[in-house]
């Protein structure tokens, strides 16, 4: 792709974030199925990290870490989360390039938006604490993931971001590979939203 947002083989995607506000959800998620699809979705034998074995793996930060990407990611998930969230964050590393450059545009363009990022482990000094970024009491926040599959990491945020103080309104994704997310954050009173499914990607859901 060049810098001005063409890749060889596929769209022109928005060269600004202005461009893709502009543009209607239903183009944008068009955009970033074929931008997932050109650059992170490998098709092959793997092996999962639960052990299963499938036929696909998604590198979801090849499109999270690419300038496009980052554009239609950043405004989808504006269009997603409600508009009166303080912050939004996740478990280090899946959860960090989207929810700062979420977090960055939406700043940007006038709405104020905290980002902060979950430890794996408790930083034993400086400030201590699982918390990288901005987690206040009482503040309302979006707990976000590049690529969920079964939910573990997603629900190991939202358990440390409650514990520091925060009310999680919503968790959300880029791209919702298992199926099951929806489900198990549901039975702690919680909504999902994956920008894109699996299907929308023309394969099955494998977190069953």
């Amino acid at each position: 792709m060049n810098s001005a947002g063409t890749a060889s083989e596929g769209p022109v995607y928005p060269r600004t974030f202005e461009e893709a506000q502009a543009l209607p959800d239903e183009k944008l998620k068009e955009m970033l199925v074929a931008h997932l699809n050109h650059y992170a979705v490998l098709r092959g034998d793997f092996v999962l990290k639960s052990g299963r074995k499938s036929g696909w793996f998604i590198d979801a930060k090849k499109t999270a870490c690419d300038p496009a990407g980052q554009i239609l990611v950043a405004a989808l998930m504006l269009r997603t989360i409600p508009a009166d969230v303080d912050g939004i964050g996740g478990l280090t590393m899946g959860a960090d390039p989207v929810a700062f450059t979420t977090a960055a545009m939406a700043s940007a363009s006038g709405r104020p938006l905290y980002s902060f990022s979950v430890r794996k482990e408790t930083k034993d000094h400086g400030a201590g604490g699982r918390i990288a970024g901005i987690v206040r009491e009482g503040t309302r926040v979006v707990i976000t993931e590049d690529a969920v599959t079964r939910g573990a990491s997603i629900m190991e945020a939202v358990n440390v971001a409650r514990e520091a103080g925060a009310e999680v309104v919503m968790v959300t994704a880029m791209v919702d590979r298992g199926g099951t997310v929806a489900k198990i954050v549901g039975e702690h009173g919680i909504p999902f939203v994956a920008l894109v499914t699996a299907e929308d990607l023309g394969f099955a859901y494998e977190g069953a």
